[in-house]
């Protein structure tokens, strides 16, 4: 969980809200919602879960989060005064960019040759974990909630006794034998 001041934590959320919609685009929540462009109908990495995976400890970000704010939101003043965009609400600097204009800096950021594309990419890929993994959870969780990323693939709900199974082979055909000594679990005796 974000530290500091009520404003401190306010950017923060916004413009870790405002980048992880940039790579996974969402609906709006409401509709005067600076963070969500938008850009889709149905949830992206924000509704995921992308924040509370980001400030996850494990995820060894957590504690270097307000650096990658300020480091963006100093980006996002840099771009917003090289092509003369006006200044916005009284929001964080990258919140304040259009769709577009967050597209075009995290593409920037996130290029080959940019000092800095080692963070940007690995705040990316977090981002994009959240969708996919709902790794901020476990399976089952995520599945009996209705986590938008898991149940926008398809991922197969547990059995009634909570474990994972999968009935049909992901490849159409089993891969292999069983042997002869794996127990009903799915161990070798």
């Amino acid at each position: 969980m974000p530290t500091g001041t009520p404003d401190t934590e306010r950017v923060e959320t916004l413009t870790l809200e405002a980048f992880a919609d940039t790579i996974l685009p969402g609906a709006k929540r409401t509709p005067d919602d600076p963070s969500i462009a938008g850009r889709s109908h149905d949830a992206g990495s924000v509704e995921a879960g992308a924040l509370e995976l980001l400030r996850t400890p494990a995820t060894g970000l957590a504690s270097g989060l307000p650096e990658f704010v300020d480091m963006l939101n100093g980006h996002a003043e840099r771009y917003a005064g090289e092509h003369g965009l006006e200044d916005g609400r009284d929001l964080p600097p990258f919140v304040r960019l259009s769709f577009e204009d967050r597209t075009a800096l995290v593409r920037a950021l996130t290029s080959p040759g940019h000092p800095e594309k080692e963070f940007w990419v690995m705040l990316a890929l977090f981002c994009n974990m959240a969708f996919d993994s709902a790794a901020h959870m476990s399976t089952p969780t995520a599945l009996a909630e209705g986590h938008p990323g898991l149940t926008a693939m398809g991922f197969a709900a547990p059995d009634t006794d909570g474990l994972l199974r999968f009935k049909e082979y992901s490849y159409g055909r089993a891969t292999a034998r069983l042997h002869p000594d794996t127990t009903d679990s799915g161990s070798l005796a």
